[in-house]
This record gives C-alpha cells, sequence and structure tokens, in this order.
C-alpha cells in the first residue's frame, strides 16, 4: 500500500478548497497579477531597447555591422521577467487576502513560482558563463529534474521528513557537525555561487574589451577579476551551511607547506604568467623565438603560453621559461625584421652590375619594406668566389622569412642565369710536376 500524503500538504489543502469560491477568486488574482506583469514586462523590454540602442544610429545600421547579442533576449523576458515580476505581487496578493479567507491556491503558487525562477536563472547564468555544448545541456537538465522534485516533495508534504533523514546522517567533527544535508546544500550553495562569479567574471571581461587598454592589460585584468570572484564566492558559500572558515586554516597551512616542497614551480608559474601580462614583454599576437622554436604567441594562460609555428604545431612554453631564459621578441617595438641572405659570385663578375641587380630584385619583391632602402655587403674574398650579402627588410614576421628568403632567391638564379653572372662552386685543380732525376737502373 502506498503511503499518504502527509496532512501538511499544501496539495491536500488545495484539493480541501475546489469546492469553494474562494479558490474562484484566487484564480481571479492570479489572473490580474499575470496580465499587469505581462504589461509591465513589454513595457521594460521596449524601454530597454531603446535606451540599449546606439544614439544616433541610422535605421540601417544592422545591415552595416554586426551587433553584439543583447543582454536579455525575447526568452529571457518571457520567461525570467515575467515570473520575477509576478512573485511580489502574488506574496504580496496572498498577505492581504489571508485576512479574509484561505490562500491554498496562492501558497501552491508561490513555490511553483520559485522553482521556475530557479531553473531559468540558472539556465541564465550558465548560458553565459559557460559556452554551449552537450554538457552544458545535461547540467541543465540535471538541475530541472532536482527543482522540480524538491517541489514534488514540498507539495506532498515530504520535503521535511527527508531534509531530517539525511540530517540524521553525519558525524561531528570538533564543534562542527557535518550531515549529510549539509554537505549537499555545501555543494549547491557553492556551485551556486561559483556559477555567478563565473557570469560576473564574464561580464567584467566583456566591460574590459570596450575600454581602451592594451590586450595583456585587458587579460591579465579579466584573470584577477575572475580568480578574486571565486574566492569570494568560496568564501561565501561555506558560511551559508553553517560550515566555519577558520577551519580552512588547517587547509590553508597544508598547501603552503606544499607550496614550499613540491607546489613551487606551479606557483612560479602562475606568478610568471601574471609578470608577462603587465609587463608587455610579450604579447598575444608576436613573434617570438624560443629556444629553437619559431612562432606567434597565440594565448597567454595562467600557468603557460602557446606558440604557434608556421607549420601550425603548438608548442606549450611554461611561463617560468619565458621569464627566466632568453626570449627573442621579433615584434617588440616594431615589426620590422632584418633578413641576410648570403650569395657569392666569381672573382670574374662585376661587383657593381651585381649590387644594381641584387637591389632592384629586393625591391620587386612585395613583402620588402620600401620605406628602408636594400643594402649589400661585400663579406670577404672566399676560397671559391666573392661573398655578399643582400640586407632587406620586412614588416610581416608572421610570415616567416623562410618563405620570402626562397622568393628572392629563385628570382637571383633566374636573374644570374638570364645576365651570365656566373655562381661558383668548389673546384680543386692538381698540378703533377714533372720529375727532373731519373729513375735508378736495377742491375
Amino acid at each position: 500500500m502506498s503511503p499518504t500524503p502527509s496532512p501538511s500538504s499544501p496539495l491536500l489543502a488545495l484539493l480541501a478548497d475546489l469546492g469553494s469560491t474562494t479558490v474562484l477568486t484566487e484564480l481571479l488574482i492570479l489572473m490580474s497579477l499575470f496580465i499587469a506583469s505581462w504589461l509591465a514586462v513589454r513595457m521594460l523590454r521596449r524601454r530597454f531597447q531603446q535606451v540599449a540602442a546606439p544614439l544616433g544610429a541610422s535605421p540601417n545600421s544592422a545591415l552595416d555591422a554586426p551587433r553584439s547579442p543583447p543582454f536579455f533576449s525575447n526568452a529571457d523576458w518571457n520567461l525570467l521577467a515575467l515570473p520575477a515580476l509576478l512573485l511580489p505581487g502574488v506574496l504580496i496578493g496572498r498577505a492581504v487576502l489571508k485576512h479574509w479567507q484561505s490562500v491554498h491556491l496562492l501558497d501552491l503558487t508561490v513555490p511553483l513560482l520559485l522553482s521556475f525562477l530557479a531553473i531559468q536563472s540558472a539556465i541564465f547564468l550558465l548560458r553565459r558563463a559557460f559556452p554551449p555544448s552537450e554538457k552544458l545541456l545535461a547540467v541543465q537538465r540535471v538541475i530541472s529534474w532536482l527543482v522540480w522534485g524538491a517541489l514534488a516533495l514540498h507539495i506532498s508534504g515530504y520535503l521535511g521528513e527527508v531534509i531530517s533523514t539525511l540530517d540524521a546522517v553525519g558525524f561531528d567533527v570538533g564543534k562542527q557537525r557535518i550531515s549529510l544535508y549539509t554537505v549537499m546544500m555545501g555543494v549547491l550553495s557553492l556551485a551556486v555561487t561559483l556559477v555567478f562569479a563565473l557570469w560576473l567574471a564574464r561580464m567584467i571581461e566583456n566591460r574590459l574589451e570596450k575600454l581602451p587598454l592594451h590586450a595583456n592589460m585587458r587579460l591579465a585584468l579579466g584573470k584577477l577579476a575572475r580568480s578574486v570572484l571565486l574566492l569570494l564566492a568560496v568564501l561565501t558559500a561555506l558560511p551559508l551551511v553553517g560550515i566555519d572558515i577558520t577551519v580552512l586554516s588547517v587547509f590553508g597551512g597544508a598547501l603552503g607547506v606544499g607550496l614550499g616542497l613540491g607546489l613551487q614551480k606551479i606557483a612560479a608559474n602562475y606568478v610568471s604568467g601574471f609578470t608577462l601580462l603587465l609587463d608587455q614583454s610579450i604579447r598575444i599576437g608576436d613573434m617570438v623565438t624560443v629556444g629553437d622554436r619559431y612562432g606567434e604567441v597565440t594565448q597567454i594562460a595562467t600557468r603557460y603560453t602557446v606558440i604557434k609555428g608556421l607549420d601550425g604545431a603548438e608548442t606549450i612554453v611554461p611561463n617560468e621559461a619565458m621569464i627566466t631564459a632568453a626570449v627573442t621578441n621579433h615584434s617588440l617595438s616594431t615589426p620590422d625584421n632584418r633578413v641576410d641572405i648570403p650569395v657569392q659570385v666569381s672573382y670574374q663578375s662585376d661587383l657593381r652590375t651585381v649590387e644594381k641587380l641584387l637591389i632592384e630584385i629586393a625591391r620587386d619583391n612585395g613583402r620588402v619594406m620600401q620605406s628602408r632602402e636594400p643594402t649589400v655587403r661585400l663579406m670577404g674574398f672566399g676560397e671559391n668566389g666573392i661573398d655578399l650579402r643582400l640586407v632587406v627588410w620586412a614588416n610581416h614576421p608572421e610570415e616567416g622569412q623562410i618563405a620570402l628568403i626562397s622568393d628572392i632567391n629563385w628570382k637571383i638564379w633566374e636573374t644570374f642565369q638570364r645576365e651570365g653572372i656566373e655562381i661558383p662552386f668548389p673546384q680543386r685543380v692538381i698540378h703533377i710536376q714533372p720529375t727532373t732525376t731519373p729513375a735508378p737502373r736495377l742491375s
């Protein structure tokens, strides 16, 4: 035999009033409040859109440039703002009406609105704190089932018994009582505060994107705000369920010992990451050489820096190495880079003609800067020919130097072949001298 609902169940109280006129009065009040809230939401949405619209924008401005998504979509206004405005009206109406009649329908409406508002608020924060994915949809379904399950227990009158049962399973740690219910509420409050902190951090990062700051400074301020908000979220969530924050002092001492013994490298990488972001010696988009790796800095995280080479491979370099090791930044103060191309010609060549041809070849290349004149330097007189060096300046380091050198070398080869200029190669000449003393005869 299935258990019967508890006598304190709001559902049973409402079923008992179905044959009376009190329910009809409550329905009329609910309908009036719903219509008033719907009209208020519609007016607020129109007002909000007028304020959010750019001043002086032309009617066809939406066609000229893509606009950022609105803070509140139409679905958010209907699913989040409407119940948020309806709930205070129901609470006020219930407080006034209960002096003349029973308000069981309004009593049941309040937890329904709270549950719906909690689900929609969680979905609103999750969608703005995390990118869309299948895991996010699964988390939203879990949240919905948990909230509706708690509501079902409440309206059936069994929520108090379930809480008492969960609270009975626990143990004492000094003066602190830790039960299954405390752990569940702690995890729930921690999850809520963390999601709220991540959403707030995302809003701050979006605001920083619009400020006239350097990319490294925006990134550093965004990461700092995210770290502070996450710490505040943890420190706020634990006292909400009665957990003393001083308990964390033991954990803090253990963490300090760990940092001193085995985690010092990780701590050094985190500190180095913030140093890179603040001193702006290495910025996102710079072309750097670290060891034998040349590439573009695509990401500066709190622990590592990602360098994407010209071959597409990405190298993860610890931030400490970027601080302590020698790093060549090809675009720190200017993107201009000097490229030296060695050229060797034979001793029979006219060096002034060769110089003129090399300069013309460099000028015809699209990547060579026209503002800085290419030059030809005489480096020495080699064993097989005269050593020259063509010096050019290129201002697109992200495209690398190999392609530029290859293009110029192809052009040098074609020009020298056409003009009859010899590119020497190693030659060895052996001179055999005849002997003047005759060989001894054998008797």
